[in-house]
């Protein structure tokens, strides 16, 4: 409401009656009574909630953890005992899926890019993900790190110097005439369409929702913990819920598998180089897969999670080293001039690449069968798994940030990094340099461009140092989020369980590989595009249900109140007093103030912020202090009034 700075009767005139109206408004001219809010607090004042402030007790969903298991456990025995009958039936789905479904894949990709721009531009975008003023948990620096590590996977060995020059050859349908000074920029440029903005939209997408809810909800590390507000708390802690964590756990058991294999015949093709086999067949796929899972079973049982995490770093090292070499020892003034020119190709031809679809015609739809739709299919496979990474290091930062900077940074390293590697590939080939030729199956590429570099005796071993490590840091991190899946959310899951998912993923792999052809990528390809259709619809309904939080967010709510009552109290204040007025809060009509008619006590405000305590029970809580009404503490789990009586951190997740 506007405050006069001249005595009301020196306001007479024209708006003589306004001024006596206001005047006679005082202080106490309503009579103001709070409604009822959990712990007293309006929800507008909530500072946000942590998942690690709440009282649970973590435990097996005998649900969620049967079904899927019985699912993937079978799924491997079937292909081990019949792959001949997988991969009839998964030929004839992924023909069916792929005629049918790519415009789905395609939507999906567009739409979350899309929607997470223009959420970072709203208001929405300044609301933290953890609570008020709560800073960074990471520097900028080693959040960019971590996002660095994130994005350079296998992919940069393998598909780096395969798909540029693939494109090269044969380029995409109606683009440019093969192995052409255009096609050559295109190459990169439809490169970076697969691996830059769009597949880092999907895991800003699932990461940053999690995050949100995780950390300035209050909720569990679980895909399900999304939709609370979209599903219902009943529906969400049960069937809804649970369907939504096993489809999470199947896209990421299958997404992981295939880069899993991807790194075997990587590695495999290694070994052919090293020892002189003429050829990777599937005996030597089978020996690669199950030394890896050894190595994996070591890291599961061992505990050493910083020892992982040191091995990941030093991974990253390497790989940056690698492409480094690349780099200097390879065609250096040809890669400055094509880089840059091939991203600006990228951000130039973004919305022709977008907008390629069936309509183009058979070619069109048999090459995006084959690699669009397959990298969106696997990107939406992989997000549960990366998502919930990002989402972990990410807590404190605005949406806003969090989005621009899972988008942007990851892609500007993979531009760099493809860029080297294909663009050196393409060279060499061009050049005629020994062992490159038309039909090049995909492994072979990367080694075959290592040996045309000068004093590179040594990288192949290298290569397959970084691939075996990455191997087993994949399979161990991919199945301690499927352990969280399974544990309703528990951050540290039994050790039993992290090894049955890994040794399932590792079975997953082994038969993906057994119902391809020669070169073992279409069985990787077909079960990663059929078994990522479910949870490709259920990144859309994740876009709603997040939009749907953050309008009750108490930041959103304070933005509301805000843009009412300075809006209303300006037009008022001109009207009455011209230019000589101000602001202050004092009291006024039920439904004309700041609220604008918004009912702060209904529970889509306030449902989420009660606290329960283990048995379900509503608790009381303090937010001024941080202090539990029956004097739990959230340091230690325990209640210190209760003598010597412990309540853990291991419950059902509670409404919250």
């Amino acid at each position: 409401m506007a405050e006069e700075n001249t005595p009301p009767q020196q306001a007479k005139g024209a708006n003589g009656k306004k001024a006596d109206q206001r005047a006679a408004h005082s202080l106490s001219s309503w009579d103001y009574v709070r409604p009822t809010y959990p712990h007293a607090i309006h929800p507008g004042l909530v500072p946000g909630i942590s998942v690690d402030e709440q009282r649970r007790r973590y435990s097996v969903d005998k649900v969620v953890f049967s079904v899927a298991g019985v699912l993937t456990v079978a799924f491997v025995i079937w292909g081990l005992v019949n792959p001949a009958n997988v991969g009839e039936v998964a030929g004839a789905a992924y023909n069916w899926v792929t005629n049918n479904l790519s415009w789905l894949f395609s939507a999906v990709a567009t739409i979350v890019l899309v929607s997470l721009l223009a959420l970072a531009a709203t208001r929405y975008g300044k609301i933290p993900l953890g609570k008020d003023g709560e800073k960074p948990e990471f520097s900028t620096f080693s959040w960019v790190a971590m996002l660095f590590a994130a994005g350079l996977g296998i992919g940069v060995m393998f598909w780096g110097p395969a798909e540029p020059l693939t494109y090269f050859i044969n380029p995409p349908p109606l683009t440019n005439a093969p192995e052409s000074t255009e096609a050559m920029q295109f190459a990169l440029a439809q490169t970076y369409f697969h691996w830059g903005f769009h597949a880092w939209a999907m895991y800003a997408l699932v990461g940053g929702a999690v995050a949100y809810v995780a950390y300035r909800r209050g909720r569990s590390l679980l895909m399900s913990s999304i939709f609370r507000r979209l599903f219902g708390g009943n529906y969400t802690d049960g069937f809804a819920g649970r369907v939504v964590d096993i489809f999470a756990i199947i896209a990421t058991l299958f997404g992981t598998a295939a880069a899993l294999g991807i790194a075997a015949l990587q590695i495999g093709e290694g070994v052919t180089i090293v020892t002189g086999v003429s050829e990777i067949t599937n005996t030597v796929l089978a020996i690669v897969i199950t030394v890896l899972m050894i190595g994996f079973i070591l890291s599961a049982v061992s505990g050493v999670a910083r020892g992982i995490r040191y091995l990941s770093n030093i991974n990253i090292v390497f790989t940056l080293g690698i492409v480094g070499f690349v780099f200097l020892l390879g065609p250096t003034l040809f890669l400055l001039n094509l880089i840059p020119s091939a991203a600006i190709e990228y951000v130039g031809s973004l919305f022709d690449l977008m907008a390629r679809s069936g309509a183009w015609g058979q070619e069109t739809v048999d090459f995006q069968s084959a690699w669009t739709v397959y990298y969106w299919a696997w990107w939406i496979s992989w997000s549960p798994f990366v998502g919930i990474f990002i989402a972990r290091i990410s807590r404190g930062r605005t949406i806003r940030q969090f989005i621009l900077g899972v988008i942007l940074i990851p892609s500007s390293l993979l531009i760099v990094a493809y860029g080297v590697m294909g663009a050196s590939a393409i060279w060499m080939y061009r050049e005629g340099a020994p062992g490159f030729h038309d039909d090049m199956a995909v492994p072979q590429v990367l080694f075959t461009m290592v040996g045309n570099l000068p004093f590179a005796e040594w990288m192949p071993y290298l290569i397959m140092v970084v691939l075996a490590i990455f191997f087993i840091t994949a399979a161990d991190s991919a199945s301690v989020v499927m352990g969280i899946l399974t544990t309703r959310g528990r951050q540290d899951p039994p050790k039993v369980v992290v090894l049955f998912w890994g040794l399932v993923m590792g079975g997953i792999a082994m038969v993906m590989l057994l119902l391809g052809d020669e070169t073992a990528l279409e069985g990787l390809q077909s079960l990663v595009i059929i078994t990522a259709v479910p949870f490709a619809i259920i990144m859309l309904l994740i876009i709603v249900a997040w939009i749907q939080e953050l309008r009750t967010d108490p930041f959103a709510l304070r933005y509301r109140y805000a843009n009412n009552v300075v809006r209303q109290a300006v037009r008022e204040g001109i009207d009455m007093y011209g230019d000589d007025f101000r602001l202050r809060v004092v009291p006024s009509a039920p439904g004309e103030g700041a609220s604008g008619g918004t009912d702060s006590a209904h529970e889509d405000y306030t449902a989420w912020y009660q606290r329960f305590d283990e048995n379900g029970e509503p608790v009381g809580y303090n937010f001024e202090t941080g202090e539990w009404e029956d004097g739990w503490d959230p340091d230690t789990g325990t209640i210190p009034a209760q003598s010597g009586t412990e309540q853990r951190q291991d419950t059902p997740e509670r409404p919250s």
